[in-house]
Order: structure tokens, then C-alpha cells, then sequence
């Protein structure tokens, strides 16, 4: 059993809207994330994946319930050095290059040198040298998903959460993507968990979690049925 980095108790989270009232996300919801945990997090649209993450992520609070960071130190710490987060739509900024965009956290976290040939050697690692001069217009959309991965991953983070990392890619592309990340955190400490409807890719992972109607079951294996 690795280091306990992320822990959940009893987390709800409602969301009020002007017509339907109180709307439940996620209902006592509780997990455990360790240190080299490959985790795939799968279920309906709608069914509280993303907000799982953001908790999970320290990007939103719950309604109930605690969750908290023991192998990641205080919350304020959490992004960029100790959590990489990889949102739905890659969330690039337009004015930054491919490279730059992903080199973009080692700035924030004060470490200047060196963090475009940084960007650059994990760009090339992912077959994606060539787009490091591209600025976010003149990408598609499964090419930012990568870059945005790329992101994520360049401060050597403890714990990765990804939300549909590949939804916009084809099948063969995502899963051969994929599994250079995986290639990449072979050997590693790092958690990575992954949001996605994609099979294939969950049954990469040595872990299933599903989300139903804001119900989470834990510690299934990929291809194994939720109770």
C-alpha cells in the first residue's frame, strides 16, 4: 500500500437552480487515493464524475463531508507542484504557444530556467514536437487535449486527475496517447486518476470507480460489473 495522498468522507455536494431547487451531486461519497494508484473513474454523463474531481482536486468544496490532502501537504500547495488536473475542454491560453502553455506551471511555481526546453522534451516525449510554435487557435481540439495532459504533467506531480483527457480524439489515437502517459508514469509514485466513457482505456487501469446518480463504488477491477 503507497503513501495516503487524497482522502474523502461522506462528501456532498448540492447545487441550487432557480427552477428545479436543490439538485444532489454526489451523495455520500467516499474514496481514498494512494501514491501509484492507476484509477479509472467511469459512469453516465451526469453522474458527478467532474465534480468528484474537482473536490478530489481542491477546486471546489462539498456540501458535506471533508476531504483531505495527507500526502500532499496544505491546501494552498496543492496546484501546481503537487496536483496536475486535466479539464474537459483543455483550458490553454490563446495569447501562449503549445510549449509555453505547457511549461506555463513551472512559471507560476518560480522556476524560470529552462521551463520551455522542459515544455519542449515532454512535448517531443509525446509525439507532439512538431505543434510546440502552434498557438491554441491553430490546434484541433484532440491536440490540445494532449498538450493540456502534457501540462499536467510537467511539474512531476504526485497526483494527476484527468476528466476526459481523449474525448475528442479517435479511438486508436487516444488509447496509443494513453498509453505513452502511462509509459511516462511506469516506475513512478504518481496517481493518476482518469474520468472517461472510454472502455478500452478503463481497462488499462488497475482500478474502477463508478459514479451512479452521485453514488461512488471503489476498488472494482476494470471490466468488473458495479454491485
Amino acid at each position: 500500500m503507497g503513501e495516503t495522498l487524497v482522502v474523502a468522507k461522506g462528501l456532498g455536494r448540492d447545487f441550487r437552480d432557480g427552477n428545479a431547487g436543490r439538485i444532489e451531486v454526489l451523495r455520500n461519497v467516499g474514496c481514498e487515493i494512494v501514491s501509484g494508484a492507476r484509477i479509472a473513474l467511469v459512469g453516465p454523463s451526469g453522474s458527478g464524475k467532474t465534480t468528484l474531481l474537482h473536490i478530489l482536486g481542491g477546486l471546489d468544496r462539498p456540501t458535506a463531508g471533508v476531504v483531505e490532502w495527507p500526502g500532499l501537504g496544505t491546501f494552498e500547495a496543492l496546484r501546481p507542484r503537487q496536483i496536475g488536473f486535466v479539464f474537459q475542454s483543455p483550458s490553454l491560453f490563446p495569447a501562449l504557444t503549445a510549449v509555453q502553455n505547457v511549461g506555463l506551471p513551472l512559471l507560476l511555481a518560480g522556476e524560470n530556467a529552462g521551463a520551455e526546453e522542459i515544455g519542449a522534451s515532454l512535448l517531443q516525449s509525446f509525439g507532439l514536437g512538431e505543434l510546440g510554435d502552434k498557438l491554441p487557435e491553430e490546434l484541433s481540439g484532440g491536440q490540445a487535449q494532449r498538450i493540456a495532459m502534457a501540462r499536467a504533467l510537467v511539474m512531476a506531480p504526485k497526483l494527476v486527475l484527468a476528466d476526459e483527457p481523449t474525448g475528442q480524439l479517435d479511438s486508436r489515437t487516444a488509447l496509443r496517447f494513453f498509453d505513452a502517459v502511462l509509459d511516462r508514469l511506469e516506475g513512478t509514485d504518481v496517481a493518476l486518476v482518469v474520468a472517461t466513457h472510454d472502455e478500452a482505456m478503463a481497462k488499462r487501469m488497475a482500478t474502477r470507480w463508478t459514479m451512479d446518480h452521485g453514488r461512488l463504488t471503489t476498488g472494482l477491477r476494470p471490466g468488473t460489473a458495479a454491485a
